[in-house]
């Protein structure tokens, strides 16, 4: 079993937090349906950076604002329910790694219908 520091067992708690006062308590309609994947936390705790992904990117700027917005509803609610020393302050950030990897993916399935096509043969992992 791996043992996580203190840092990342409070990251993570604040990430499902966090999520779970999102999808109930928020009530901004430019919010939406967002998921957060993941908290980074300075070692002060002064600051965590909240990334979320969107499956509606078309209104990206629009569900920063709101979320920029309520930072101070979200952070106020966090802290009824978890007890740290200093309740860090809330920046969300757009983590677009979810769309990079859809991408790269799509890439090289194109590459390999390309390379099928005029056949070529892909080279199949080697086995040693």
């Amino acid at each position: 079993m791996k043992n996580f520091s203190r840092a990342d067992r409070v990251s993570e708690q604040i990430r499902r937090d966090l999520a779970d006062i999102v999808q109930s308590e928020l009530k901004d309609p430019r919010v939406g349906m967002i998921s957060l994947t993941a908290v980074e936390l300075t070692p002060d705790y002064a600051h965590a950076k909240i990334f979320f992904t969107t499956l509606d990117i078309s209104h990206l700027p629009e569900i920063q604002h709101g979320l920029a917005r309520a930072a101070g509803f979200l952070r106020r609610e966090l802290g009824r329910r978890i007890r740290i020393h200093t309740l860090p302050e809330l920046h969300f950030i757009h983590d677009d790694s979810l769309e990079r990897g859809a991408s790269l993916s799509r890439l090289i399935d194109e590459a390999a219908a390309l390379s099928c096509e005029s056949g070529e043969e892909v080279p199949a992992d080697k086995e040693e």
